[in-house]
């Protein structure tokens, strides 16, 4: 629940594999906001329709010479679980800026007919981040980019925030990282390549955060 143009708002709040962001009233089902959350999709035009979702741009369809279109098929988020947080109100996701060649090998009107006649080619990415995204102004509050990494996204697993101001991520190099919520900074981290979001529990009066990593469960203690 938050203030959303002047009124509080029952709201809900998610990023989609094609690159946007929405917000809606989660009562009615009202359309409040929708927004890029990284710059590289462009698969649409810079047009909403009735609903707020973007409109598609046929330009960008599979062609003979090729389409270039953001993002590939891997979408700029896929199945691992966002966050958000009460305490600084954004919603976090990671994200990977990608880019495919879309080509159309046949022009038979009957389509392809379950026998091929589209392709994919990837052709690189813009690399990838950690992106906390205020819903009130539909803009990224701040990004965090992983260095050296131009593509394939590996080990951007499920986010996790805690009331205590941390947000935690696995990044694209294997490693297990504590951000600060409001700012992003990274504040701790240790080398296990994650495999799941991280959960938290209450144990004898600590606080932990568990998370597996391959065959393994790690729990650490929060000081």
């Amino acid at each position: 629940d938050a203030m959303f143009g002047g009124k509080m708002r029952k709201l809900a709040i998610t990023a989609a594999r094609n690159g946007y962001f929405f917000v809606l009233d989660r009562v009615t089902g009202e359309h409040l906001l929708t927004s890029k959350l990284v710059d590289s999709p462009n698969w649409a035009k810079d047009t909403l329709d009735k609903n707020g979702a973007p409109d598609r741009d046929p330009s960008k369809d599979f062609d003979l010479g090729g389409a270039l279109v953001s993002p590939a098929n891997g979408g700029i988020v896929n199945w691992p679980p966002p966050a958000y947080s009460p305490q600084t109100g954004y919603f976090y996701a990671h994200a990977q800026e990608s880019y495919a060649m879309y080509y159309l090998a046949t022009t038979d009107p009957r389509g392809a007919m379950g026998l091929g006649g589209k392709d994919e080619l990837s052709v690189g990415s813009l690399g990838s981040y950690l992106v906390a995204m205020d819903p009130k102004t539909g803009k990224p509050a701040w990004k965090h980019r992983y260095p050296g990494v131009t593509g394939g996204g590996g080990g951007l697993n499920g986010l996790l925030t805690t009331a205590g101001g941390l947000l935690f991520a696995s990044d694209a190099r294997g490693n297990f990282v504590a951000h600060d919520a409001a700012t992003g900074k990274a504040l701790w981290h240790t080398r296990i390549s994650t495999t799941n979001a991280p959960e938290t529990y209450m144990l004898d009066g600590h606080q932990y955060v568990l998370v597996a990593g391959s065959d393994t469960v790690y729990a650490f203690r929060l000081q």
